[in-house]
């Protein structure tokens, strides 16, 4: 697949054409993940949480494969108001 371009916080998983054995793996590709601006995100018992996106594209050569990016976790904090449904309306939110 020489038409991917491989950029920051993308990356893609192709489908083994043939495994050699039960315990290889059904995809296998990479993700470039910008470690130095990796931020705001969600930590787990220890884990970095990092959460991804995938579309299901066609190469220029006609092989499918999964197209990868990293989704940037940005955690609430606790002093931060959660938003109000907008069909929910209190005495304080009438205009008159």
């Amino acid at each position: 697949m020489s038409d991917f371009e491989q950029r920051p916080d993308s990356g893609r998983l192709m489908a083994t054409q043939s495994k050699k054995h039960d315990k290889a793996p059904d995809y296998w590709g990479e993700i470039a993940i910008d470690l130095k601006n990796l931020t705001k995100i969600e930590v787990v018992n220890g884990l970095h949480i990092v959460k991804l996106s995938g579309w299901k594209k066609k190469s220029k050569t006609g092989v499918v494969y999964l197209s990868l990016a990293v989704d940037r976790f940005i955690p609430k904090t606790a002093g931060e108001p959660q938003r109000a449904k907008e069909d929910s309306f209190g005495d304080d939110d009438v205009p008159f």
